[in-house]
């Protein structure tokens, strides 16, 4: 076709969550959206973080701004205490709310992502 594809510096929310995290860097995946099945989706939050234990590895993912709250309970209760986890909301926003608290810790926290556009990140140390 001979184009020239020239890609151009500017913000990635997922490159800026992840370093806002204070996680690990050098090996992360980002999974896009996680299933809506219930069933499944808790799944899929435990093969995530068991494969952040056994390779030492950050997961990144999505949810639609409507699901983050839903979606933000179920990590709480479903991941292991001490497993560090990050909401990145609202990133670059005068609104930008980035906090990373382990899943115990997250239990008193309080805060409403209902339509926000969010990042979530979890990695077990």
């Amino acid at each position: 076709m001979g184009a020239t594809i020239k890609p151009y510096t500017g913000p990635s929310s997922i490159l800026l969550s992840l370093m806002a995290s204070g996680m690990n860097g050098n090996l992360f995946q980002f999974h896009g959206y996680l299933p809506i099945d219930i069933t499944e989706r808790k799944k899929k939050i435990q093969a995530l973080e068991a494969d952040a234990i056994q390779r030492n590895c950050t997961q990144l993912f999505i949810e639609t701004p409507y699901r983050n709250q839903n979606l933000f309970n179920e990590l709480k209760s479903l991941l292991t205490p001490s497993t560090f986890l990050c909401v990145a909301a609202d990133l670059t926003l005068s609104t930008e709310y980035i906090k990373t608290l382990t899943a115990q810790d997250w239990k008193t926290e309080n805060i409403d992502l209902h339509k926000r556009p969010c990042i979530f990140i979890f990695h077990k140390y």
